[in-house]
């Protein structure tokens, strides 16, 4: 998670989850609170795109994140257990440990966030949706050998 400004909406905090294999950003949620239910957005929205519903996901996979208070709340664990996924935390005080998504939240504040200057957070959602699907569809990556993460899951599918 990391803060956006939104002009007239001040502050709001963006989440987003990466599927580490093919780098591909399947969820993010944008909100002007930075609780446990944007993240819990955030890993719905993930689900629908990789599955197509929710519920609980046929093969158990790992959820990794640092120890904050969001992703440690009962409410976002009770969710995660309820969609049948594991929930794995790094190491308190290393965020090394979690190198890949510290990058990624870099990378469209790099390339998005920083670039403009929003007038709200509907402004703010609407760059960030379509710079979220450039980076899945037509951003070739290095640690992909240049394929886009959409061509890494069709292929990993």
């Amino acid at each position: 998670m990391c803060r956006v400004w939104a002009g007239k909406d001040r502050w709001t905090t963006l989440a987003l989850v990466i599927d580490c294999h093919t780098r591909e950003l399947p969820g993010w949620h944008l909100s002007r609170s930075g609780k446990a239910t944007t993240a819990a957005s955030a890993l719905e929205h993930a689900l629908i795109n990789r599955f197509g519903t929710l519920g609980r996901v046929a093969k158990e996979f790992l959820l990794r994140s640092d120890n904050g208070l969001v992703f440690t709340s009962q409410k976002f664990t009770a969710l995660v257990r309820g969609y049948g996924l594991k929930q794995e935390f790094i190491t308190p005080h290393c965020p090394q440990q979690n190198g890949m998504v510290e990058r990624v939240i870099r990378t469209p504040k790099e390339q998005c966030v920083h670039r403009q200057r929003f007038d709200s957070i509907q402004h703010a959602a609407r760059a960030i949706g379509d710079w979220t699907g450039f980076y899945n569809h037509r951003r070739p990556h290095q640690a992909l050998k240049m394929k886009k993460p959409a061509q890494a899951f069709a292929l990993a599918a």
